[in-house]
């Protein structure tokens, strides 16, 4: 008996969808989340990265812009000197068109350079101010972790 009520359990929950609230996203008017990453510890980069998938997997692309801001100790997290599968899911949410942002402040007091960081990174002075600009504009803020 637990076991049948078990199976059907995962059958209903196997067919859940996401309800959207109003107004529903569309590709003229997507949800836009901004997430704020300045933290290098690996958990925290790959619990960030299992939150962006699972929301990647439940909208339709079209109607989803997300843009990562990476500042502080964020900043290593993209370092080609990285840990290599957590670079390998970064490069494959890229191909998501998942937006990477560093930091320049970050880099200059670290004395980095663009060629210490993989390729595809787009970069803003200030990382902060980039994710307070983002939110003005009407993007979501979230820190996952």
């Amino acid at each position: 008996m637990k076991k049948l009520i078990l199976i059907i359990l995962m059958a209903i929950f196997s067919y859940a969808q996401s309800t959207f609230s109003d107004p529903q996203p569309t590709f003229e008017k997507p949800r836009k989340l901004v997430i704020n990453l300045h933290d290098s510890n690996l958990e925290v980069v790959n619990h960030t990265l299992g939150s962006i998938y699972n929301i990647l997997k439940e909208y339709p692309s079209e109607t989803l812009k997300v843009a990562v801001v990476l500042y502080g100790n964020g900043m290593r997290a993209i370092k080609k000197d990285y840990d290599k599968a957590t670079l390998d899911r970064i490069k494959s949410l890229m191909e998501y068109d998942v937006e990477f942002i560093g930091c320049k402040n970050t880099m200059e007091t670290m004395k980095w350079t663009e060629e210490d960081f993989i390729e595809d990174i787009d970069y803003v002075q200030a990382g902060i101010v980039e994710i307070i600009e983002r939110q003005t504009a009407g993007y979501i803020g979230i820190t996952p972790y």
